[in-house]
């Protein structure tokens, strides 16, 4: 299975490199120790919507879109979830963080799961970096890795 971590940002927005860069950068090459990850950045929702129509492949990418309204999952959930999705033979997931004013309804519905980080509400750069350090406890627990259990 390989996932791509995806979100939506206007080009004005990407013109500096930050922390959370490093740090999503960090998560990235550990998440790619277990699976083969990349990172996608769109300008806008209709064009992730026309990338996840158009990937290769036989079938189209399990599309997780994190949502202020989806599914809340402990670390443990999310690592089963992904460990289902791998033993049914998924061989692209797509995990996304929508645009500044959320997913339209067409997105919401061509959406596997709709994923919610928690009531709070984050900056975009930082949900990355949390969907990415998510992902890779979620790797490490499947692993028997003790990256969880040290808190």
């Amino acid at each position: 299975m390989k996932i791509t971590l995806a979100s939506i940002a206007p080009r004005r927005s990407r013109s500096k490199i930050e922390a959370t860069d490093r740090l999503f950068n960090d998560y990235l090459e550990r998440i790619a120790r277990y699976l083969p990850c990349d990172a996608q950045t769109f300008d806008s929702e209709a064009a992730l919507l026309q990338a996840l129509q158009q990937a290769p492949g036989r079938v189209r990418p399990y599309a997780i879109l994190l949502d202020s309204r989806g599914q809340q999952l402990s670390s443990e959930e999310f690592a089963t979830r992904l460990t289902s999705l791998r033993d049914q033979g998924t061989q692209r997931l797509l995990l996304a963080i929508g645009p500044a004013d959320g997913w339209s309804p067409t997105a919401r519905q061509q959406a596997h799961l709709l994923f919610s980080l928690g009531r709070i509400t984050l900056p975009h750069e930082l949900a990355r970096v949390i969907l990415a350090e998510q992902t890779y406890r979620a790797l490490t627990i499947l692993n028997n890795h003790p990256y969880h259990s040290g808190h």
